[in-house]
C-alpha cells in the first residue's frame, strides 16, 4: 500500500480521539444517548481542529448498530462503510467547487428518498461559506422542513459569510484552536507509536508553527521525519518551519534593549541569509515578546512546553523590560508583519521595525517632590491675595477722588474661536479678481484633487471646500482652525495641492486657507472695505412727446414716421 500521510493515518475514529474539543464531542455524545440530536449541523472553527473528522464521527454514531455511550463502535458494517468511504448515504460535499444552485438542487431533490443501508442520510457540506447566494436560498427550504431520515453537516472556517436564515435553523458548534500542549501531547504518541525519537524542544517548535492546528502539525512533523528519518531535532524542526532558534532571538532583543541598533541589524541579515522566513521571524518575536509580558505578571501562567523555550537572555531582559516598552514592541513588530504581506522585500521593512525598536524610550517628566507641589500652590495664592489689596487700595481712592471709572472696552470680534489669524494680504487679492465662473470650475474639479492625494492627505482634506477663485488664487476653507494651520503648516500638502491642481486645470494656483466660520465676516469686511462692484445701469429709454404718440396710434408704428424738429 502506498503511504499515507499522517494526518490521514492518525484521522480520529471516535468523539474520544477528537484532541482539544471537548465540549463540543461531549454536548455530541449526550444528545445521542438521549436521542436529541438535530436535523442540521453547522460546525465552525479555524482549519485543521476537526471540524471535518467530526463529522464524519457523528455520521458513524447516528448510523451505527451498536452505539455505546454515543461513541461509534467502527466495527459494524456500517461504521467500517463510512470509515472507507463505500457508504452511499453519508455524502460529503465541496462547496468550494459545488457552489451553484443546480448542485444544491440537485441535493434537494435527492434528499427526499429513503437511505438504502443506513438509519439516516448524511449530508456533509465542507466549505458551506463558498455557495452562492442562489444556492443558499435552495438549501434554507430543506433545512426549514427536512424529511425525517435527513441529517445536514455544514462546516466552514468563515461564519460570518453565512446568512443568518441559514445559521439560525442549525444547531452552531464553535471549535477552537487545539493548545500547544494538546498538540504536542498528540505527537508524543504518534512518535511514540513509530518508536522515533525525539527532543521535547523540537515539538514545541512545531505546536508553536501550526497555531492551534493539529493537521498543520502532523503534516509539519512529516516533513521533518523525511527531512530527518529517525530522530527529530530542534534544527530539523526549525529549518522546515522557517522558525529561528530562541537564543537568537534572545540575542537580538538583547542587542534592542542595549540600543546597538547595528548589531540588531546583523542578526537580521544573518537570520534572512540562512533562510529564515521573515514573517515567522516577526511572530516568533511576537511570542517572544508576548512570553516575556505573562513572565513578568504571572510567571506560573507560562506553560511547560513554553518554559522549554527560555534561553538565558529571557530572564534577565523580562526585567530588562518594563510593561509598556514590551507593548510598543509588539505593536511595531505586528505593523510591519502586515506590511510584509504586501511586498517582495522584507529585509527593508524588517530593518525599519529594527530601528524603530532600537530608539530610545522617551523619559516621563520627573514627578515634583510634595514639598514643590505643596509651595507652588500657596506662592499662587500670595500673589493673588497681593493683586487683590492692590486693586481694593486703587478702586477706595478713584472713590475719595470722585474720578468715574472708564467702561470696560468692547471685545474685539474675532474671526473665529482659536488663536488662528487669516492672512488678509493673500485673501484680499484673491477676492479683489475673484468670479463665478473660476469658483465653479474649481468645485467641479475639487473631488479629482482629493483622490490624486495620498492616502493621510486626503483624510485632512475632505472637510474643505473652495469658497472663492479668481484665475490664480483660490480660497479654501475647513470646519476647525487647527486643521487651518495644520494643513498650512504642512509644505508637503501644500506643494502637493498645488502640483494636483496644476495637472487638472493648467495653471499654476495661490492656494489660501481659511475657517469656514470666520469666512463670511471676512468676506463681509472686504465689501465694506473696497465697495461691491457697481452694476452697469441700463440705458434710459426715451420718452415719446404726446402728440408722436396720439400720431403712431392713428397711422401704426413709430419706424413709419420720421420725426423733425423745427
Amino acid at each position: 500500500m502506498s503511504y499515507q500521510a499522517l494526518y490521514r493515518v492518525w484521522r480520529p475514529q471516535t468523539f474520544g480521539d477528537v484532541i482539544g474539543q471537548t465540549a463540543v464531542t461531549q454536548t455530541l455524545k449526550n444528545a445521542l444517548i438521549t436521542k436529541q440530536t438535530s436535523h442540521a449541523y453547522l460546525f465552525c472553527g479555524p482549519r485543521g481542529t476537526g471540524k471535518t473528522s467530526v463529522a464524519k464521527i457523528l455520521a458513524k454514531a447516528l448510523n451505527c448498530l451498536h452505539l455505546q455511550d454515543g461513541e461509534p463502535d467502527n466495527t459494524c458494517e456500517i461504521c467500517q462503510a463510512i470509515t472507507n468511504g463505500s457508504m452511499t448515504d453519508v455524502i460529503e460535499i465541496d462547496a468550494a467547487s459545488n457552489n451553484g444552485v443546480d448542485e444544491i438542487r440537485d441535493i434537494r431533490d435527492k434528499a427526499k428518498y429513503a437511505p438504502t443501508m443506513a438509519r439516516v442520510k448524511v449530508y456533509i457540506i465542507d466549505e458551506v461559506h463558498m455557495l452562492s447566494t442562489g444556492a443558499f436560498n435552495a438549501l434554507l427550504k430543506t433545512l426549514e422542513e427536512p424529511p425525517a431520515h435527513v441529517v445536514f453537516i455544514l462546516a466552514t472556517t468563515e461564519p460570518q459569510k453565512i446568512p443568518a436564515t441559514i445559521i439560525s435553523r442549525t444547531q452552531r458548534f464553535d471549535f477552537r484552536r487545539i493548545t500547544t500542549e494538546d498538540i504536542v501531547g498528540r505527537l508524543e504518541t504518534v512518535l511514540d507509536d513509530k518508536q522515533i525519537t525525539y527532543d521535547d524542544h523540537a515539538l514545541a517548535v512545531i505546536a508553536r508553527a501550526a497555531e492551534g492546528g493539529m493537521r498543520d502539525a502532523l503534516s509539519i512533523l512529516d516533513q521533518v521525519l523525511s527531512f530527518g528519518q529517525n530522530h527529530v531535532t530542534v534544527e530539523n524542526a526549525l529549518d522546515v518551519t522557517g522558525g529561528v532558534a530562541t537564543a537568537q532571538l534572545g540575542e537580538y532583543l538583547q542587542a534592542i534593549h542595549d540600543q546597538d541598533v547595528a548589531k540588531a541589524l546583523t542578526t537580521v541579515e544573518s537570520l534572512l541569509a540562512a533562510g529564515k522566513d521573515a514573517g515567522r521571524l516577526i511572530e516568533d518575536l511576537i511570542s517572544y515578546l508576548r512570553d516575556l509580558m505573562v513572565y513578568q505578571q504571572a510567571p506560573t501562567l507560562l506553560a511547560d512546553t513554553e518554559t522549554e523555550l527560555i534561553d538565558s537572555h529571557f530572564k534577565p531582559l523580562s526585567q530588562a523590560f518594563d510593561a509598556d516598552r514590551l507593548a510598543r514592541m509588539i505593536a511595531v513588530l505586528n505593523e510591519t508583519s502586515g506590511q510584509l504581506r504586501l511586498t517582495n522585500h522584507p529585509t527593508i521593512y524588517l530593518e525599519v521595525a529594527t530601528v524603530r525598536l532600537g530608539e530610545p524610550t522617551p523619559a516621563a517628566p520627573a514627578p515634583q517632590s510634595q514639598a514643590q507641589t505643596a509651595s507652588a500652590p500657596s506662592a499662587d495664592v500670595e500673589a493673588l491675595q497681593q493683586q487683590i489689596k492692590q486693586l481694593q487700595q486703587t478702586v477706595s481712592s478713584l472713590k475719595q477722588t470722585g474720578v468715574a471709572a472708564k467702561p470696560a472696552p468692547k471685545p474685539v470680534k474675532r474671526h473665529q474661536s482659536g488663536g488662528y489669524k487669516p492672512n488678509i494680504a493673500k485673501i484680499y487679492p484673491i477676492l479683489g479678481k475673484a468670479t463665478r465662473k473660476d469658483l465653479d470650475a474649481l468645485k467641479d474639479v475639487w473631488p479629482d484633487l482629493l483622490n490624486m492625494l495620498s492616502i493621510s492627505k486626503r483624510a485632512m482634506m475632505k472637510i474643505s471646500e473652495p469658497v472663492a477663485a479668481s484665475p490664480d488664487g483660490v480660497i479654501v476653507s475647513f470646519d476647525y482652525d487647527i486643521l487651518v494651520e495644520r494643513a498650512e503648516q504642512d509644505d508637503a500638502l501644500m506643494a502637493e495641492l498645488k502640483d494636483s491642481l496644476q495637472r487638472l486645470t493648467q495653471k499654476q494656483y495661490e492656494i489660501v486657507l481659511v475657517q469656514s466660520a470666520a469666512w463670511p465676516n471676512l468676506r463681509k469686511e472686504y465689501l465694506q472695505t473696497n465697495g461691491a462692484p457697481a452694476k452697469a445701469k441700463k440705458p434710459a429709454k426715451p420718452t415719446t412727446p404726446p402728440v408722436v404718440k396720439t400720431i403712431t396710434d392713428m397711422f401704426g408704428d413709430e419706424n413709419n414716421i420720421t420725426i423733425t424738429d423745427d
